[in-house]
């Protein structure tokens, strides 16, 4: 029997291919190639971590953490990070805004948060690569086609880690408890919810707000396709990210 690579060694596989896809020169061939290794190593990683901790919960907690959202298209990337994060398991909420600086507060367990984080950062490059090679319909306005290609390419992109991640779960054995992977993930949502309800009690979802008019819709579809992978609360309450 093979012996299992070392956690570390798997993201840092992961971070590789992740760089690969993130370099301009990557053809879209090349890139999903990247893609579909990168993904693969983190989904196995998630329900490997997710397993071991059934036996042993010291090996992976339940957390939370801050990540600081900043830059132009300011929503966009945080419903970016909002759906990686519930592809994932985990589950956040936009809090303070202020100078064009928000932070979104995410829970989920270790394992979960960091793989969300890994995505993020590398998936916010290859979306402002892809989107800046676009070119509108002859009339349409620049902003009107940008937005609608971001759309595209965050609703794919939560479509495809769902695939993936749920590809994992089936294939993954049972745990040493004989539990399977669907239940364990399961039962570890439900944690990751309550605490983010006993933190945020008066939180309520907020619609999707993705889907955008322009032509630029389809392109962001196939750069996500293409993509190598590894909501807030209204009024006076705070709006939870939700896919």
């Amino acid at each position: 029997m093979a012996t299992p690579m070392p956690e570390d060694s798997k993201l840092a596989r992961v971070r590789a291919l992740l760089a690969k896809a993130e370099d301009p020169a990557a053809s879209p061939d090349e890139a999903e190639a990247y893609f579909a290794k990168a993904a693969e190593l983190m989904a196995k990683y998630g329900i490997e971590q997710a397993m071991l901790a059934d036996a042993d919960p010291s090996l992976d907690r339940p957390g939370d953490r801050v990540i600081v959202v900043e830059g132009n298209y300011a929503n966009d990337r945080i419903y970016l990070l909002g759906y990686i994060a519930d592809a994932l398991n985990c589950h956040g909420i936009t809090k303070d805004k202020s100078r064009g600086r928000t932070e979104v507060h995410l829970f989920g367990y270790e394992s979960d948060l960091d793989r969300v984080e890994l995505l993020f950062t590398s998936l916010l490059l290859q979306m402002f690569n892809g989107v800046r090679q676009g070119r509108p319909a002859f009339g349409e306005k620049l902003i009107t086609y940008r937005k609608s290609w971001i759309a595209g390419f965050i609703l794919t992109i939560h479509k495809r880690l769902q695939e993936i991640e749920a590809r994992a779960r089936q294939e993954a054995p049972a745990a040493a408890s004989g539990r399977s992977a669907e239940l364990v993930v399961a039962d570890r949502k439900t944690v990751v919810l309550a605490r983010f309800n006993a933190a945020y009690p008066d939180a309520r979802s907020a619609g999707g707000q993705t889907k955008r008019r322009g032509t630029g819709y389809a392109a962001g579809q196939d750069a996500a396709k293409r993509a190598d992978l590894g909501q807030t609360r209204v009024g006076q309450r705070r709006r939870a990210l939700t896919g």
